[in-house]
Formats: C-alpha cells, structure tokens, sequence
C-alpha cells in the first residue's frame, strides 16, 4: 500500500474560481465504487485525461477523484497563458533545446489547444473562457529588449510569426508606460482558466463520466489485478488509474527528490470602476510575460472574464515540503503592490483583492512524468511551470498510453529521459531560493 505522505495545501483564494459565480460542487465519493479507470486529480491534466478516455473509448467507466473543488488547485491558481510557442522557464529568453525540439514542442503545444478548442466547442464553454488573443513579451530595459531581440531571432528561425512593438504600441495596449517595448506573438490563448476547467468538468459528466470533488485519495493498494483508492468515505476499485496530481506524486512515494516544488505568487485587483478605467486607458483584455523569464507578469481581464481587473504575477519559492506560508504569501503581496504601482503610476491606490500561492511541479532536466509506474498505474505528471498546456498533454498521452494507442504525444514523453536527481536537503532549499532570489533581482525592472 501506498499512503499518501500529505494532501494539497492551498494558500490564499483561488482568485480566478472566486470572480465567478458560485457553484455547487459535485458530491464526494460516499461509499464504494468500481471503474475501469481511475483518475487522481481534476485539473488540466486529470480533465484532460478523462476527455481523451471518453472520445477514444466511450464504453469505459471513469471517475476522477479530486482532493477539493474543481478549479480551487493550481488550475485556478495560475495566469491563463495556453502558450503554443517555446517557453522555457529554466532559460534566459524561453528558447528550448534547439530547433528541432522547439519545432516538435510548438507542434505538441497547438495539439494541446486544438484538444481544448474541441473541447470549447463541444461543450459550449463560453468564448471569453478561451480568447485566442496571443500575447506580449514585455520589456522596460535595454537587457529586456535584447531578450526578446533573441527569442524573436529564435522564432523566425523556427518560421513562427512574431512582432517587435514600440513604447508609444505597448501604452496602447496596457496602458502603462513602464514598457519600452515588446514582442507580439499571436498564437497564445488567454484563458479564463477557473472557468473553462469548471465547464471542462461539467462537460465531462454530461458526458457520463463521474467527477468527485472534495475527494482527496489517501491510498493506493494493489489487489490482485485491480487497484484500490481509498477515500475519506468510500473506495474506488479500478483496473487502471491515471495519478494526474502534478507535484503530488511524489506524496504516493514516486519521483522521490526528482521533483522541485516551486510556488510563485499572485495578486488580484478590486474590479475596476469607470473612473479608474478612464486614468488607465489600454486594451480591456491583454497578456504580458516579461521578457526575463523571472520577471512580472501581468494580465488584464474584462467583464466577461470576472471583471475589470489586473493580475500581478512574480516571486517564487523553492518548497519541498509542499506547502507555502502566510508570512511568504504577504511578503509576496506587498512586492506585488510596488510592481504594479510602477506600471500603472494612474492607479496606484487601487486595492488589491486576492494574493494567492500557486504549487508548480518542475525537474532539473525539464522532463515530464508520463508512463507506466507499475502495471495498470500511470502518471500525467511534472509541468515544469506550464501547466494548461504541459499538462492538457500529459493528460492525452496518459490515456493513449493506458490504451497502448500510439499517438505522438505519447511517444513524445516516453522518449524523455528520467527525472534528475535533486541535491538533497536543506542544500536545494537554500540554494535555489538564493538563485530565485538573485534572479528576481537581476530582472526587478522586468
């Protein structure tokens, strides 16, 4: 038997989920169950899985299991980029592993959004949940501007569409003046991420597949040719599980110090009033990342999407033992507060209404964890801080792989080599948040 060392932690609200009308949650398991498939985790990864299951095999039986409500985790917690091109968070300017292997990711990466595309179509997800919109890389230096100038070189090699913007473009968009310029792609969506993983889950039961939230799994046993998941109320026997529980895999005992448990930090502004509006001027809805990958990021969202309002993304921790602290999330919302008052100087007192902690799951190598663990278990793991998009993939390849179906995807992440070993600790700790924090530092500007 497998026990689960510990269960998620959250810290803070789960702004985008608490923008939108409340929703009752599915009922959790109360009593014994027996599927073909099992699924721990109902995030872009679970979800996704559940989805790929449905559409290849509509006779199967499936159940995901959720530790709590659908879109309250990391898929609630993040900043809504479905990213197509190559963003490395572990370089300097998000160029890859070389042309050949940004090729075939770019390839993955739109095969993931065409996954969700379907989906939104299928379902009915409302549009504004999933805007092709692109995005902005932004700058405000001059070592900024030369990043983008590289990524932008890398992307023309790679024959992707790509737009250098001038200051006087960037105010337009965003509204500030803090960016001197930019680089336009088109490909990325701009998600609503609470919403379209709450329709995503609906979808999926009306579909017949059963969704039980407020779920957490504290066991995997292996009982004969089936496995069994125990539940605070109930177990599941399943003939195959899918464990799509990210970071937490390593809380059922695999990928042990091969995993880095990362937490970046964000805050939520008060939904923005007509006044406040007119001071800032700028598109209703845009993206930017900035062009040093441990900069700020910053995105704007309009009514259809939970209000007018301004999210700040920046600050990360290195927490192995999975769980962020209070004193970390309030010291990460007053550098939130000084980021955004230096780019919207108009608006500065406007108060922020959530900070939130996110859970990414990172290797040192930048690989996944998507295979068969033991005979009938497989993971959708390890996004390496892309979670909409790594994970919508890991999740399709998981239920190809539970299928013995070869698909691309698929054969993609089995090819990849094993997780790294971490040093241990406490000399990762220390040392990657020293590295985090000069890093930070080195791109405060960005």
């Amino acid at each position: 038997m497998r026990k689960a060392e510990r269960l998620p932690v959250q810290r803070g609200p789960a702004a985008w989920n608490a923008i939108l009308p409340a929703r009752a949650a599915s009922a959790p398991l109360d009593g014994n169950l027996r599927v073909d498939v099992a699924i721990v985790g109902g995030g872009f990864a679970g979800l996704s899985a559940a989805r790929r299951l449905r559409l290849l095999d509509p006779t199967l039986t499936v159940t995901v299991l959720e530790a709590g409500a659908l879109a309250e985790g990391a898929s609630g917690r993040n900043s809504g980029f479905m990213i197509d091109l190559p963003h490395d968070l572990q370089s300097d300017d998000y160029a890859g592993k070389g042309l050949s292997a940004d090729q075939e990711m770019t390839a993955l990466n739109r095969s993931a959004i065409a996954f969700a595309r379907d989906a939104v179509e299928d379902y009915a997800i409302d549009p504004a949940y999933f805007d092709p919109a692109g995005k902005i890389n932004g700058a405000a230096t001059e070592t900024g501007r030369k990043l983008n100038v590289s990524y932008a070189e890398h992307l023309t090699a790679l024959g992707e569409a790509n737009e250098m913007l001038d200051a006087k473009a960037m105010q337009a968009v965003t509204g500030s003046r803090h960016y001197t310029s930019g680089l336009y792609t088109p490909g990325t969506v701009m998600l609503q991420p609470a919403g379209y993983i709450r329709a995503l889950g609906a979808g999926l039961v009306r579909d017949g597949v059963r969704v039980c939230e407020n779920t957490p799994v504290q066991a995997l046993d292996k009982a004969g040719p089936d496995w069994v998941l125990t539940t605070p109320k109930g177990k599941v026997t399943a003939a195959k599980v899918i464990l799509a529980n990210n970071g937490h895999l390593e809380s059922f005992g695999f990928a042990k110090r091969r995993l880095m448990h990362v937490f970046l930090y964000a805050s939520m502004t008060v939904e923005l009033d007509k006044a406040a509006l007119s001071r800032l001027g700028g598109q209703p809805r845009w993206g930017v990342t900035p062009s040093d990958p441990m900069g700020t990021t910053m995105r704007r969202i309009d009514t259809a999407q939970g209000g007018n309002r301004i999210v700040t993304r920046t600050c990360a921790s290195y927490l192995p033992g999975m769980v962020a602290s209070q004193a970390g999330l309030d010291r990460a919302a007053k550098v939130h507060r000084r980021k955004f008052a230096d780019r919207f100087p108009e608006i500065a007192d406007i108060p922020m209404a959530y900070s939130w902690a996110g859970h990414l799951c990172l290797t040192w190598n930048g690989v996944a964890v998507m295979r068969e663990l033991e005979p009938g278990l497989f993971s959708a793991c390890a996004d390496n801080g892309l979670g909409t998009v790594r994970s919508t993939l890991t999740g399709i390849a998981a239920a190809d792989l539970l299928l013995d179906r070869h698909s691309a995807t698929a054969a993609h992440f089995l090819a990849e080599a094993e997780p790294q070993k971490l040093v241990p600790s406490p000399f990762a700790e220390i040392g990657a948040n020293l590295y985090f924090q000069w890093k930070e530092w080195r791109a405060r500007d960005e």
